[in-house]
């Protein structure tokens, strides 16, 4: 016989768990999750694992999806790498065509303008390289015969045969024969083709991204209002704030690494004209676009320019080796903090790791966005992440 004094329910047990007390504790903490912006805890991950079947089906879907997403994107990485070339190359441009704004010049008139310039400059740099490679690649060509010839004729060709014998007049016969050979010149022709096809493939590349930076440049501000609205209304003021900062500081990290390359192209072509050097014109052009490379650019010029310096004099191309080295211990100590703490403010640890892990994963486009991307995940911790800490007391 059931005692009636006995309460029966969740009152008879005082160790059971209330299950209105646990709802409301649910509802609190949903509450203080929603004030922070954070995952709701009832719609997390760990709240559906009563619900074995939907969450591995979901879980098998998402990997499906995440598996096809890897196979476009590695499909696509050409076009995706175009992309990104392009629009660093408008965000880097768009701090010129704003001052143009700032001195009355409509933006579209200063997108031309802007672009006048480019090509100009382009077509210059083209009309230095472009003869000069080609009229060095067909005197290498063409001298080939005599120089095996004038060689047959040297004392170090006397003592090889000395110590090596017949061997080395053997070999010397081959390459002429080999020359002679129109089986043999058409197999160097294969090759010489598909360096002209890697050739033109660079330069539909190099149009490409033109063109892409063209559109991204001209409706720069409507990106930026469209990136801004995929954010709460609440938060669009900040995110507007937030993406104006990265877009400028990308801008003037760009800016900084033109205006260091310049030095560079400006200290190399003068070294090599003072010290007879060969194409010193053209020596500076090089240096101008290797120096774009982050961090690395200096020490390959560098490298290059002393083995060039090399073929003409020893003795000059010591001295070239030693006043660069200094110019580059210059640059990064003196220039580089002057220019680049103006753009952008990385950490000089965090630059250097953000630029390996940028070259490992994308080559050269990763290690050129490495930084901007470095000070744009610091500007989103500084501004979101650690207010939010901040605010949970």
């Amino acid at each position: 016989m059931t005692d009636a004094s006995v309460p029966v329910g969740p009152e008879s047990n005082p160790e059971a768990p209330d299950p209105d007390a646990s709802q409301a504790d649910a509802s609190q903490a949903d509450a203080v999750a929603k004030r922070t912006h954070e995952a709701v805890p009832s719609r997390t991950f760990w709240a559906n694992l009563n619900q074995p079947f939907t969450l591995g089906f979901l879980i098998t879907l998402g990997g499906l999806a995440a598996l096809v997403i890897g196979l476009a994107v590695s499909s696509l990485s050409t076009i995706l790498i175009y992309i990104g070339f392009a629009l660093f190359a408008a965000l880097g441009l768009d701090p010129v065509v704003r001052n143009l704004e700032r001195h009355k010049v409509a933006r579209p008139w200063g997108i031309v303008i802007v672009y006048g310039a480019f090509a100009v400059v382009l077509v210059g740099v083209l009309w230095l390289i472009v003869p000069t490679a080609v009229s060095q690649i067909t005197q290498f060509v063409t001298n080939i015969p005599a120089t095996i010839t004038s060689f047959q004729h040297s004392d170090l060709y006397d003592w090889l045969q000395s110590n090596f014998g017949d061997q080395v007049a053997s070999i010397t016969d081959q390459i002429k024969s080999f020359l002679a050979n129109p089986a043999n010149i058409a197999a160097i022709g294969g090759g010489v083709v598909k360096v002209g096809v890697t050739i033109g493939s660079v330069i539909s590349g190099i149009i490409i991204v033109l063109v892409l930076s063209l559109y991204f440049l001209a409706s720069l501000p409507t990106i930026k209002t469209a990136f801004a609205r995929l954010a709460p209304a609440r938060n669009r003021p900040t995110v507007s704030s937030m993406i104006e900062q990265i877009s400028g500081g990308i801008g003037g990290y760009l800016g900084g690494m033109v205006v260091l390359a310049f030095f560079n192209s400006i200290v190399a072509g003068l070294l090599y004209l003072f010290l007879g050097l060969p194409f010193p014109l053209l020596m500076a052009v090089v240096a101008f676009c290797i120096t774009l490379i982050p961090l690395v650019g200096s020490v390959l010029f560098w490298f290059a320019g002393t083995i060039v310096a090399l073929f003409s004099s020893p003795i000059a191309a010591l001295v070239f080796a030693i006043i660069y080295l200094v110019y580059m211990q210059i640059e990064a100590y003196v220039l580089t903090p002057r220019v680049m703490n103006r753009a952008i403010s990385v950490p000089g640890s965090l630059v250097i790791i953000g630029a390996l892990v940028g070259g490992t994963l994308l080559g050269l486009l990763g290690a050129l966005v490495a930084i901007p991307v470095t000070a744009s995940i610091l500007l989103i911790i500084k501004q979101i992440f650690i207010p939010r800490q901040d605010a949970k007391v």
